[in-house]
């Protein structure tokens, strides 16, 4: 899933609390204190299929191992993971690979293999300049030499390089492996990443990925998958030739303006790609319009929205007009805004029969805005009480705690 991989570390949200009464009746005649009490009704969940909200772990168990690897994958599932969400991107010989960016320098050891240095080269990534090496440049068995490593300085080091990088068809295997010993359902939401860049490399994602749909057996709208797409392009010509499987078209922004609030566009984070390319006029912005929205349920089940389009977040002003640093660090950002009241979106979305699977949850107190008082939870069950059908966590562990916290305000 985006978020602008750890170059551009996202920011996060916060908290209004829903006061949530159970009633206490007792049943009985004439005041009969021996009377059993009866059990509270729960209350229903607020998703838009009345379902509990699905925990995704968002390229494995990535705040604890390397990104997109079996063992960050597994961390996951044992954390208690519904789904486990891969990134997918091609090998030169077209096979399809868990990697979040086609650039290998951002997230594996390439750089320290002497036997690939006269593969780096400058290219661009959706209209992007980008330096390093690229994975359509590789076999899969010259990737399979390398190792994955943390993309965030500040998360744990020492798994780097230990981990290969998984194949699409080893992440489907886990899965099913997982699901038939744990005896739950593990499902899976690959990404077509940057489609149409591996397009015009003559790589396109979409028939590789459909062929391996239909040979798991997934190919239908209840199979344990979701494919996920920023291109409405990739999502359409899946549709169109062949697949069954819920699609999720996925919603970014570049960043927030913390004077006011608002989100900011600026290319690659304005506008698919796609649309980019073709010269649409339109970008992300207009996807969350009620009209936008009616547009992605034609070819689409759901969406997949950056986290402030749901709840904004602001910073404080002091009397000059500048944002105050309200954590006294020193430093004007992510963590010195706080939530403001939360948009219509879910509403909206469930409106024209769309989920909501909103990204990305972390725990660094640094993305997290500042009324949260650095408690990750807090920010889960605002989310969670607003009726998201559900979230992309690097912590499932957390997710998961946080939603047994909500199943039992709701008497679950």
């Amino acid at each position: 899933m985006h978020i602008h991989t750890s170059r551009r570390p996202r920011r996060q949200t916060l908290a209004i609390s829903l006061a949530i009464a159970g009633m206490l009746t007792l049943a009985g005649c004439g005041g009969d204190d021996s009377s059993p009490a009866i059990t509270p009704t729960p209350q229903a969940f607020r998703t838009l299929g009345g379902t509990q909200p699905i925990v995704v772990a968002h390229r494995g168990a990535s705040g604890y191992l390397p990104e997109e690897t079996l063992e960050a994958y597994q961390m996951a599932i044992d954390m208690g993971a519904d789904v486990i969400e891969p990134d997918l991107v091609s090998t030169k010989d077209g096979v399809l690979i868990a990697r979040h960016d086609p650039n290998l320098a951002y997230s594996t050891d390439v750089a320290s293999h002497l036997e690939f240095a006269d593969r780096k080269k400058t290219t661009t990534v959706d209209g992007e300049v980008q330096t390093g090496w690229f994975a359509s440049d590789f076999t899969l068995a010259e990737i399979k030499t390398l190792g994955g490593i943390s993309t965030d300085a500040e998360r744990p080091q020492q798994y780097n390089g230990l981990y290969k990088i998984a194949t699409f068809k080893e992440i489907i295997d886990l899965a099913k492996a997982q699901s038939a010993k744990l005896g739950r359902t593990i499902a899976v939401y690959p990404e077509t990443k940057n489609p149409s860049y591996h397009r015009d490399l003559g790589l396109p994602l979409e028939g590789t990925l459909i062929s391996m749909i239909n040979a798991a057996g997934w190919n239908s709208k209840t199979a344990p998958i979701y494919v996920q797409s920023f291109e409405p392009g990739s999502l359409k010509y899946m549709k169109e030739n062949g697949l069954n499987t819920k699609l999720i078209q996925l919603i970014d922004a570049d960043d927030v303006d913390l004077k006011t609030g608002q989100l900011t566009y600026a290319a690659p984070y304005d506008k698919p790609y796609d649309w980019a390319k073709a010269g649409d006029p339109r970008g992300f912005k207009d996807m969350v319009t009620p009209a936008g929205l009616a547009e992605i349920a034609t070819y689409a089940d759901g969406i997949g929205p950056w986290k402030p389009y749901i709840v904004p977040v602001k910073g404080t002003l002091d009397a000059n007009g500048a944002v105050k640093d309200m954590n006294g660090d020193g430093k004007i950002n992510y963590a010195d805004a706080t939530t403001q009241t939360p948009t219509t979106l879910i509403a909206d979305a469930h409106k024209a029969g769309l989920m909501v699977h909103a990204y990305t949850f972390r725990n660094e107190k640094r993305r997290l805005a500042f009324d949260y008082k650095g408690n990750p939870q807090a920010e889960y069950l605002q989310y969670y009480r607003l009726g998201i059908d559900g979230l992309f966590s690097d912590f499932t562990d957390t997710a998961v705690t946080a939603r047994a916290a909500y199943l039992k305000e709701l008497g679950r």
